[in-house]
Order: C-alpha cells, then sequence, then structure tokens
C-alpha cells in the first residue's frame, strides 16, 4: 500500500495522499477526507475544507478545479490504493485457487479496515460524481471487480470451487468484504486479522471450495 504522506495540518493523514503531492494539497484532501466523512459531500463547503487544511477557498481553488474534482480525486486515489493493494496479494499468492482467493480477499478487507473513512466515502458519494467523473470511477470499481470474478472462475475450471453462478458469486464475496468498512470498530471485539481469517473462511464456504 502507498506510504501516508504526513501533513502540515491537524487533520488525520489520509492514505489517499501521495509522497509526490505538493504539500498543500495532501492537506486539502486529508482534509476533505476528514470532512466528507463527517458531513457528506453535499454537506461539506469549499470553505470548510480549506478552513480543516488551514488555508483558504482560493487555495483550495489553486490545487482544484472545483470540490467536485476534489472528490474525483480521492474516489479514484481510493480505488487506486484499492487495486495496487490486490495486485500485490495476487503476485505473492502461489497457484492454488483457495490461496489466491484468499490474497484477494485479505487486500480487500484489509483496505476497507485500514481506511474507512475514505471506503465509506467512496461507498456513499459515487452518487455525487458528475458523468465524467463517475465514468473515471466505475471503471476502476470493475476493474477490482473482474479480479474476484477472474478468480474465482479459474477455481471453478479447476474443478476446486463448485459453484454454479461464478460472477455472482464474485460479486457477493466483494460485496461483503466491503461492508466491513461500515461496521467494523477498532479497539472491539475483534481485531482485523481475524476479520480478514473470517471473511476468507467465508468467501471459500461461497465459491463451494473443495480440497
Amino acid at each position: 500500500m502507498p506510504r501516508t504522506r504526513t501533513v502540515p495540518t491537524a487533520v488525520t493523514p489520509s492514505v489517499l495522499t501521495r509522497p509526490d503531492d505538493e504539500p498543500t494539497a495532501a492537506a486539502l484532501i486529508a482534509a476533505a477526507v476528514e470532512t466528507m466523512a463527517v458531513h457528506g459531500y453535499h454537506g461539506t463547503s469549499v470553505r470548510d475544507v480549506a478552513a480543516a487544511a488551514g488555508t483558504s477557498p482560493a487555495v483550495l481553488y489553486h490545487h482544484f478545479e472545483s470540490k467536485q474534482r476534489l472528490l474525483v480525486t480521492l474516489l479514484d486515489r481510493g480505488l487506486d490504493v484499492l487495486i495496487a493493494a490486490t495486485e500485490e496479494a495476487l503476485d505473492l499468492a502461489g497457484d492454488d485457487p483457495a490461496e489466491r482467493l484468499g490474497a484477494v480477499v485479505g487486500a480487500h478487507v484489509g483496505v476497507h479496515l485500514e481506511s474507512q473513512r475514505e471506503s465509506l466515502i467512496g461507498q456513499s458519494e459515487i452518487r455525487s460524481l458528475e458523468p465524467a467523473g463517475r465514468a473515471l470511477v466505475v471503471t476502476k470499481r470493475d476493474v477490482q471487480q473482474r479480479t474476484f470474478e477472474r478468480v474465482v472462475r479459474d477455481g471453478v475450471r479447476r474443478t476446486v470451487f463448485t459453484t454454479a453462478t461464478p460472477d455472482d458469486t464474485a460479486r457477493f464475496v466483494s460485496a461483503a468484504c466491503t461492508s466491513v468498512a461500515g461496521w467494523y470498530r477498532p479497539g472491539g471485539p475483534l481485531d482485523g486479522p481475524t476479520v480478514i481469517a473470517r471473511y476468507r473462511a467465508i468467501a471459500l464456504d461461497a465459491v463451494g471450495y473443495r480440497p
């Protein structure tokens, strides 16, 4: 997963900032995550984001042409983080279909546990995107979904998975993995590794895994 950049403000750092971001732009991205996670896209103004970042609306417009462009950046980068983590996990996995499914599930759940605010914004605010931004985000979301589908189909083809509906099952598994961002509470009865282990087991049951 890309390294979180330290931003020169009081807001919580975000996985959506990058090492090569200009510091003020990074602060604005982190501030947008913090404010939109609480108030939503439509309930957050440009002034709110700028104030949280310790700057002015004019400075925000210097880095992002609009609040909409800032939202697109958040969702686009969030999917980049998710896709990169999933691809890395698959690269490190072996050839066994069960191991590969476990790798995809582990990466997907792990990202949603580690970046709950960003994940919830991505899930809830896709409806707030204008057509061009939505097309970009949906295309990347489909890339991630196709990875699940490819892994499940491969397991079925090799008779390791027995589901009769591989694509539907892949959608079920990915949706379940995404949902953890909405209910998981750090410090609760389940830690991250336990959640990941449980979701891997649930995924194997869903695909009808037969060793």
